[in-house]
């Protein structure tokens, strides 16, 4: 009896290595291969420094405070750590796919007792029948000849790992995005400070004309004018304490519990710069991108479902046996002679089933559908590089135009009020150069803004912001 229960479970094995799922074949990447070349894109000019992807967020972010900050959020942050949960939860399932594959064993006691009619029983009298029974065995094993269970088993394994790339893809959206959020703090920090100072000297210059105008020095149109001038900045001046609070309230909630005041910023300038590094020759480098792999994996998976779904169409043999014992008495249960056993294969062969051929199709259309979803990613991956390959060719030159811009507006807000104080314009022409000036200086902070964050923006898109830890 053994060798019968066996003798099928070896057969099973080695036949279930096979299964009808089409042979996997990566789309050709619907991008070109090289990165966008013009005039809005300058050369690298870091030939021979590692890839994005090569280095490690904490290599990358030099600042030892935002550092800190990215350390705690990625162990605090609840949206990653749901991503950690969807992994665990994913692999639960793969295991019960592959567990399919195995037959399940039970033990079943059993106590049978009837009351047989006279007119029922053999002999003509009526008599009471019991019975005692221990059995060990399995029911419904599906012996996966057609690789039915082993195709859903692959698809588990496909999804597992879409969602392992899909937490290290979070983990890199959450590095990015707690660093930039760091870094619109301090530009808002900045540009706070820049215009309280504007509007302390706004104040000061008000207070000059005040008392020029009290003489009759100072028309009332200077005053006024300056006097709006000054209300305008002190309208800043709640609008960027405003927008500090908001900064420091997204900060909290990305890294998960409140930040430190000490490790908040309180300009760009106190901020270091992150690492330099390549952006390569090639767009290969995109397909290594989690959202790209995790999209893969998906493809990977309708393929397997085609394979269960073509499974469909064979027979399906299972195995239903014990071994056991059995006795009219409890205490014969275990005595010589009471040994039971059965042994029951079935073969179900599908004749006519029209819902067969329909979820056929509907895995293959599954299939298109995931092959546009990856070539889709790709061509996202593509283009939110070629964007930040854009901005970092060109944001240098405009920074430098709007620093020309700043010092010349400086200059002529000081000649200008040099010409007011000596009598040969009117106060009309110190407020515009004031608020040129002002407005030079807050878009350069902006622009400053801009450039970090393209720092960051590339090297997420570029795959770059996972670990040592991530990468086994």
């Amino acid at each position: 009896m053994k060798k019968m229960i066996i003798v099928p479970f070896i057969c099973a094995l080695c036949l279930a290595a096979c299964t009808m799922a089409p042979r996997y074949e990566r789309p050709v990447p619907p991008v070109d291969p090289q990165w966008p070349a013009g005039v809005a894109y300058e050369k690298d000019s870091q030939t021979g420094a590692p890839q994005a992807a090569e280095i490690p967020w904490r290599d990358f972010i030099v600042d030892e405070h935002l550092r800190e900050i990215i350390a705690q959020a990625l162990q605090n942050n609840r949206d990653l750590k749901i991503a950690a949960l969807n992994v665990d939860l994913t692999k639960a399932m793969h295991g019960i796919s592959t567990a399919s594959l195995l037959p399940v064993l039970n033990i079943t006691g059993a106590w049978f007792k009837e009351r047989v009619p006279a007119d029922l029983a053999p002999a003509g009298s009526a008599y009471t029948a019991e019975k005692f029974s221990v059995n060990l065995g399995m029911s419904s094993w599906e012996i996966d000849f057609f690789g039915r269970i082993r195709s859903l088993k692959d698809r588990a394994l496909e999804e597992y790992l879409a969602t392992i790339e899909a937490k290290r893809g979070f983990q890199i959206m959450l590095i990015s995005y707690v660093a930039q959020a760091y870094l619109a703090l301090a530009a808002d920090r900045e540009a706070l400070e820049l215009v309280t100072a504007t509007l302390e000297a706004q104040q000061e210059s008000y207070r000059l004309i005040r008392k020029r105008y009290d003489v009759g020095m100072a028309s009332e149109i200077d005053l006024r004018r300056i006097q709006s001038q000054m209300e305008t900045s002190r309208g800043d001046v709640a609008r960027y304490t405003r927008q500090v609070a908001l900064d420091e309230n997204a900060l909290h909630l990305l890294v998960g519990s409140p930040v430190k005041q000490e490790l908040l910023p309180p300009g760009l300038d106190s901020v270091s710069p992150p690492r330099e590094f390549s952006a390569g020759i090639t767009s290969e480098v995109l397909l290594e991108r989690p959202d790209v792999l995790a999209a893969e994996h998906r493809l990977k998976a309708a393929y397997a479902n085609i394979g269960a779904a073509r499974a469909a169409f064979f027979p399906r043999i299972s195995l239903t046996t014990s071994i056991g014992t059995a006795s009219a008495e409890l205490s014969g249960l275990f005595k010589s002679g009471s040994g039971v056993w059965n042994f029951a294969p079935q073969i179900v062969l599908p004749v006519f089933d029209a819902r067969t051929w329909f979820a056929y199709r509907v895995t293959k259309v599954e299939r298109e559908i995931s092959i546009a979803q990856y070539e889709k990613a790709v061509q996202a991956a593509f283009r939110e590089v070629a964007d930040n390959l854009a901005v970092k060719g060109t944001i240098d030159a405009q920074i430098a135009a709007q620093e020309a811009l700043v010092e010349a507006v400086a200059e002529t807000y000081r000649l200008a009020r040099l010409r007011y104080d000596k009598g040969f314009d009117s106060y009309l022409s110190v407020l515009d150069a004031q608020r040129s000036f002002y407005g030079g200086q807050q878009a350069l902070i902006m622009l400053r803004l801009a450039r970090a964050d393209n720092i960051i923006s590339l090297y997420k898109a570029l795959g770059g912001g996972l670990d040592e830890n991530s990468r086994q």
